[in-house]
């Protein structure tokens, strides 16, 4: 208990006379915000592609592809295997039609908002009148929904802030094709925002698909239909496709894109990390420097070496974590919510989303201010504990 109390008392002293040395606890403070603004801004990127890539996946849906196909533009399903599809096990109905949406999907190239010299590829996919129902998320939040047999299109709400000429009345030219923008829906933040929406049997005769479809998007009768599923496909020899629950179809689309910016990240975060523990070093052996008499007169009325290595500890974490503190709540405030688009290596394609600066990067930042202050205040603790006596209650 002595021992506790010496420290208390000791880390009390330290802690109140921050506000006498402010400029050289400034540095400190400012260098490690600096860390984590940088850390939590980028990490933000990878959070919300990841949930934009997620946000639309449910396990109660699964995509069938053509057996061997990782994504749905190197996928191709014919219209005879459609109809057989229609007929399979574990395949929610609503009445009499089967809760199976066969899609095209494709990719034209349109300006970018941002860089309007620069032309992007942007998804857009064919769909049926049943695929509202299936892909139930979807919303409308302006105009109205697309009339099957007509040029008209609706575009998601990332694409529209993103790219040029999605607004409602606008026409999206791509080559000799053109579609007249009716609407503009939201999808919970999924992807599928990114996207744009036609009648797919116009998107097979533009682009000479008759009877071909990507891949069909099918609601299951329950979670665990998937197997029943699965297995009448396997069995059946007129249809050559697999099918894969669409949470994890989405979660694997977005691990190349995570994977590299999570890496640059950490990267850059760590490089700048070493400036910030000097930072902390030179300003905790400035705080020594500057109190080596008193800390010297503590020790040499009884206050044991411990307890001065874990004040000075103590002093530089405090310092640490209000720059964690400061430093996530400007990447919050500056990042959090902004709207960008960028490739996804795995499909080519644009996929637009919004920065996400969450609870858990919030913390992970903080965790990682923290760590600095500790590594940083490490060598003038044990430089402090080590000082001399006599010599401490000489200097001036």
């Amino acid at each position: 208990m002595a021992w506790l109390r010496q420290t208390f008392a000791v880390m009390l002293i330290n802690l109140q006379t921050i506000p006498s040395r402010l400029g050289s606890s400034a540095v400190a403070i400012i260098g490690i915000a600096g860390v984590v603004i940088v850390f939590v801004s980028v990490l933000s990127i990878s959070a919300g592609f990841s949930s934009a890539m997620t946000g639309i996946g449910s396990t109660n849906r699964a995509l069938i592809m053509r057996k061997g196909a990782d994504t749905e533009m190197t996928s191709g399903v014919a219209g005879t295997e459609v109809r057989i599809i229609m007929d399979a096990p574990g395949i929610r109905h609503d009445g009499d039609t089967p809760l199976a949406s066969a899609e095209l999907s494709v990719v034209i190239d349109l300006p970018k908002k941002s860089k309007p010299d620069w032309t992007a590829n942007v998804p857009m996919r064919g769909i049926q009148p049943v695929t509202p129902k299936v892909r139930s998320e979807m919303k409308l939040i302006e105009g109205r929904m697309l009339r099957f047999g007509t040029d008209e299109a609706i575009v998601g709400k990332g694409a529209k802030s993103q790219f040029v000429g999605l607004n409602v009345g606008d026409t999206i030219v791509s080559s000799q094709n053109r579609w007249t923008v009716v609407g503009v829906f939201e999808a919970g933040g999924g992807v599928a925002e990114s996207e744009i929406w036609c009648d797919v049997q116009n998107l097979q005769n533009v682009y000479r698909r008759t009877n071909g479809f990507s891949a069909m998007l099918v609601e299951l009768e329950s979670p665990e239909s998937l197997g029943t599923l699965d297995d009448w496909l396997m069995k059946n020899p007129q249809v050559q496709v697999g099918v894969q629950r669409e949470s994890e179809y989405y979660a694997s689309q977005s691990t190349t894109m995570t994977s590299i910016i999570n890496t640059l990240g950490f990267g850059i975060a760590s490089l700048m990390a070493i400036g910030a523990v000097f930072g902390a070093i030179l300003t905790m052996y400035t705080a020594v420097a500057s109190r080596s008499r008193e800390i010297a007169t503590l020790r040499a009325i009884g206050f044991n070496t411990l307890s001065v290595i874990v004040s000075v500890l103590a002093e530089s974490v405090v310092l640490g974590g209000i720059g964690g503190i400061v430093g996530a709540i400007v990447s919050y405030v500056a990042f959090d919510g902004f709207q960008t688009s960028t490739m996804n290596f795995q499909t080519f394609s644009q996929v637009a989303f919004a920065f996400r600066v969450t609870p858990t990067l919030f913390i992970t930042g903080l965790a990682y201010a923290l760590g600095i202050g500790l590594i940083g205040g490490l060598l003038p603790a044990v430089r402090a504990a080590r000082l001399p006596i006599s010599k401490a209650l000489r200097e001036l």
